[in-house]
Order: C-alpha cells, then structure tokens, then sequence
C-alpha cells in the first residue's frame, strides 16, 4: 500500500503489482485506517510522518519502504523496536543530485545570481569570477550521495575530502576520508562544504555557530542532505556577517521555507525547494526499484536497501 499526503503526486501502479498485491492508497489521515491487513507499506512522501500516528493500527506490517533516501519519517521509536524490515530508496537521487551539486557551485564561483539579476535589471557591469578548478570540497557524507557527488566535483577539477563514521585514506571517490571527529579540520581547509549526510543524533547540528567559524570567509555551504544538519539562525548570522562566502541550500529545518526567512532576500544565498534530486522520470524509477523488492519480498529473496535501524544507514554489503 501506500501513502502520501500529496505533496509529490500520487505514484502509479504497474499492473504487475496490481497482479500480486491488493493496492490501498491513504492519505495522511487516511493511513490508520488503511493499515490494518497490510504487511507492506510504501512511504511515497518523504515529508510525511503520518506512520508514527498510524503505528497502534498495525497487525500485519512486516515491511516499510520509503520512497527517498532518507528514512527519519519512518524510523519512530516503535519501528526500530519491532521487526519490521525497512528500506529506502538508494541509487535513483545519487547522479541527479552530484549534478545539481555541480550546478550550484558553478553558480557560486561564477556569480550567476548577480548576472541574472543585473540582466533583469537591464545592467551591464563587467566584474571578474572564480575558478572551481583547483579548489576544495569537504563533502560531508559517504554513502552514494556523497560518492556520486565527490566524483562529479573531482571531474571538475577539484580536489575533494570526504567526512564519514570512520577514517580512511585513499578512497576511490572522496579522497580521504575523516571522522566525524575531524570535521572542524576538514572544514578548515575547504572551499566549499558539502552536506550529504543523512540525518542522525551524531548529524543533526553538525552545522553550527563553532563549525561555521571554523570555515574560511571564503567558503560557501552547499546543503543537499536534511534541513536539520544546519542551525539555521547560526547560518544567517555567518552569512550576514561575512563568516562565510555563501550558501546553496535545498532543504531546510521548516519546509517550505516561511516567507519570513531572511535567506531568502540574502544576496549569497541560492534557495531551491527540495528538488536536487528530481530529473523528469523519478517517479518511474521509484516505482521500479520499490516493484523490483515487491518482487524479492514475494519470492522470498533478500531485499535491497535494507536499512539498519539502528543507524539509519543501509546496511553494508545489502543488496
């Protein structure tokens, strides 16, 4: 079954799930009454955490999968404690989000807000840009994301670290890798910082007013992760003080971003509505990866992306 609350449009079911499985679709306040019987559950928007209200509506719930990367909406307290298998959607954000990332650091480096502004201002004022070539990416996150996202920068010729839960050196896609524990020294060195992170206690805030000075002025933060790793109003006091260069932000702590939040005025700043990851035809893909475990869950066979609750990431060496 599945469940959205709108937000991204309701999924389309192939006749060969419509084949094997009775379909119940439930919006958010719907979902209570649509559990009851289902042994599986498609979270289809991210952004809902209408199963932790639904959860005392549950009899036969064997498996959640979410139609995102991120699986904070599913992992209440009751599912890490249950038996619940959970799994997420790994593998179809991975390219279209490194490419996005690109996109706003070139933007960044070569000023296309200001350009794009002074052209609608009908002005023509000469002014000089940086090179992305040669500088340096700290990418926070060393899951796919991240991966995918040190690859593209790396083919654009920066040099790139990586922060992740455990140190390694030479590390095929994000050079080395630091502990969580060395952030403040990998962002230190970089030029631009890049959240990939998924959302965890040792996450959230990571961000913050000492790690915002530990960035050059120079630096600009590009968040492509969860809202969350960032204190909010300690970023905007960097950025209006000049702690840091700028930011590119695609997610935030309150989405959508209240009108009242002065990055959006902020001329630094490039504010996107959540949609690194959405090319035209992610929906389909979603559908397909989440028919494809359908499948494996009916046969019997391992799932792909399983989660481990414990730490939210999906676990190593899963399908």
């Amino acid at each position: 079954m599945y469940s959205h609350s709108g937000g991204t449009g309701k999924p389309t079911v192939t006749e060969e799930i419509a084949q094997h499985a009775e379909v119940r679709y439930a919006t958010e306040n719907e979902l209570a009454d649509a559990l009851p019987g289902a042994d599986v559950l498609l979270v289809w928007d991210f952004r809902s955490h209408a199963l932790a209200r639904a959860w005392p509506a549950t009899d036969s719930l064997r498996w959640v999968h979410a139609a995102s990367a991120g699986v904070n909406h599913v992992l209440t307290d009751e599912v890490i404690a249950s038996e619940v298998v959970v799994t997420n959607s790994r593998g179809v954000f991975d390219q279209p989000m490194a490419e996005y990332v690109l996109a706003l650091a070139l933007a960044l480096a070569k000023d296309l807000p200001a350009t794009l502004g002074l052209q609608r201002e009908r002005r023509w004022l000469h002014r000089e840009t940086e090179r992305l070539g040669g500088r340096h990416a700290l990418v926070a996150g060393t899951g796919p994301i991240g991966r995918a996202i040190g690859r593209m920068l790396g083919a654009a010729g920066m040099t790139v670290t990586g922060v992740g839960r455990r140190a390694r050196e030479s590390d095929p896609d994000l050079g080395s890798v630091l502990p969580m524990e060395g952030l403040a020294e990998g962002l230190a060195e970089a030029d631009y910082v890049v959240l990939a992170a998924p959302l965890t206690d040792q996450t959230r805030g990571m961000i913050d007013k000492s790690a915002l000075a530990a960035m050059r002025p120079t630096a600009r933060l590009i968040n492509m992760g969860r809202g969350p790793l960032v204190v909010q109003d300690d970023l905007v006091e960097a950025l209006a003080a000049g702690g840091i260069a700028g930011a590119a932000l695609d997610v935030f702590a309150d989405e959508p971003l209240p009108e009242a939040s002065p990055l959006w005025a902020m001329p630094n700043v490039i504010v996107s509505p959540h949609m690194a990851g959405d090319v035209v035809g992610w929906r389909s893909e979603l559908v397909a990866l989440f028919q494809d475990n359908l499948t494996r869950y009916l046969d019997g066979r391992p799932l792909r992306n399983v989660v481990d609750k414990q730490r939210g990431y999906v676990r190593e060496g899963a399908p």
